[in-house]
């Protein structure tokens, strides 16, 4: 049984952002974005690159527009079973099943990144699929405890918590990576399967610790259908909302800027500024922005005590925007790029916190958290599929990715402007949404 308020349990939660943040800051920011660009493009004795271009499935395509496909790919995937699974998780109550085998996925396609052989490409993009799948799909279910475990008068705090244990657990994981490629000559091969290990290794401690929801139902073909009908009720609940719905449509829109600039920015560091072999220069940026995300985690989550979320995240916005026109006009050399990174940072660990924590606040008194959650999952995916996609094709049509950088701040700007529409207050009351009164 789940008691709100038990530090226990708000503790074991927030500490699987301490496991899988490796994830993100390892595999898709840091040491396997380089490691790809690497191998993927042909270079000279200075490390210039000749050529960018790869076959896969025997069409050429620039290796960085392959990979914002395959990230975009598996978004697509994550779109299509999160709310099938989330509505078996709320009528079954296997939430906390349904996270540790997408922990599991996730972590072990991590580890397979260390077989990535890039005339196999086919293959070997498999597991960063995999790998992003597990990662994004164990989100719906570990988000979707947040609302179960505090009050929503705590959830901005606790929100910022979790980030804030995750930026410090994988900027320490990166910390001995480095030290084992640069000190000990360790292939850099080797961080992606420590980095499996670590993450489904303390996700331990949030698995013995965290509650399972009662259970409810067993699964059967019944509840399969149920998910998307659940989906479908969800959404028409939303819709009936104006404060929730205008909520996500600024949260689809600038999430397409967020997510893009987070997944791409090292590859943006790598082709434009860090152009040489040596690339301790792009780390030290990478581990610059994990360790200012987290005192920006807590002023963003400070501030919005003091005016609100609605207004911190207009501010949020505004600096993202700042931040993709610095990038454009004067990113050419590191310490431009060291200055931008921080800036990121700053904004990224309170954008990331905000977003989660708002809303939650914002939903009406349910048991059906998993399904919420995959709702503003899917509302994210499809911004960053659409992100992710747009940013590929800029650059494949104008041949510059600084191009695709610019084009983000359309995505800023669109959601700042959707947030002056989002009311203080809900018109209606909310009621419990239990399962009797919506199935009725």
């Amino acid at each position: 049984m789940i008691v709100k308020g038990d530090k226990k349990t708000i503790r074991a939660w927030a500490f699987y952002d301490w496991a899988n943040s490796v994830y993100p800051l390892v595999i898709t920011t840091s040491i396997f974005p380089v490691f790809y660009e690497t191998v993927t493009s042909t270079k000279d004795a200075d490390c210039n690159v000749l050529s960018d271009m790869v076959s896969f499935f025997g069409f050429q395509i620039k290796n960085t527009v392959l990979y914002s496909y395959v990230v975009a790919a598996s978004f697509a995937v994550v779109c299509m079973v999160s709310p099938l699974l989330s509505g078996i998780a709320d009528f079954a109550g296997s939430k906390k099943r349904f996270l540790q085998f997408f922990c599991f996925l996730g972590s072990i396609s991590c580890a397979t990144l260390y077989f990535f052989d890039p005339t196999k490409l086919e293959l070997s993009m498999l597991s960063l699929f995999f790998a992003s799948i597990g990662f994004w799909n164990s989100l719906v279910f570990y988000n979707a405890y947040l609302p179960e475990i505090a009050e929503p008068a705590d959830h901005d705090k606790i929100s910022a918590r979790g980030f804030s244990m995750g930026y410090f657990g994988s900027a320490l994981l990166l910390i001995i990576c480095l030290i084992l490629v640069q000190v000990f000559k360790m292939p850099a091969k080797h961080c992606f399967w420590i980095t499996g290990i670590w993450w489904i290794g303390f996700a331990q401690i949030t698995f013995w610790r965290l509650p399972s929801p009662k259970q409810k139902s067993k699964i059967s073909g019944k509840i399969l259908g149920n998910g998307f009908r659940e989906l479908l009720k969800v959404g028409y609940f939303v819709r009936t909302t104006k404060r929730l719905k205008r909520y996500l449509i600024s949260f689809f829109l600038f999430s397409m800027g967020v997510q893009t600039v987070m997944l791409m920015a090292v590859l943006f560091a790598k082709k434009e500024v860090f152009k040489g072999c040596d690339t301790s220069g792009l780390i030290i940026a990478v581990l610059l922005i994990q360790f200012i995300a987290i005192p920006g985690a807590f002023v963003f989550s400070k501030v919005s005590s003091l005016i609100g979320n609605v207004k911190t995240l207009g501010v949020a916005l505004f600096i993202w925007v700042f931040c993709c026109a610095f990038a454009y006009f004067f990113v050419y050399d590191q310490l431009n790029f060291y200055i931008l990174a921080g800036i990121v940072g700053f904004v990224m660990g309170g954008t990331q916190s905000l977003s989660r924590s708002t809303y939650s606040k914002y939903l009406p008194e349910t048991e059906d958290t998993a399904s919420f959650f995959s709702f503003y999952d899917i509302t994210e995916k499809v911004g960053i599929i659409i992100g992710m996609v747009i940013f590929g094709f800029v650059e494949a049509s104008s041949g510059d990715m600084r191009a695709s950088v610019l084009a983000l701040i359309t995505f800023f700007v669109l959601g700042f402007l959707a947030l002056l529409f989002v009311p203080k207050n809900e018109n209606q009351d909310f009621k419990k949404m239990d399962r009797g009164q919506r199935h009725s």
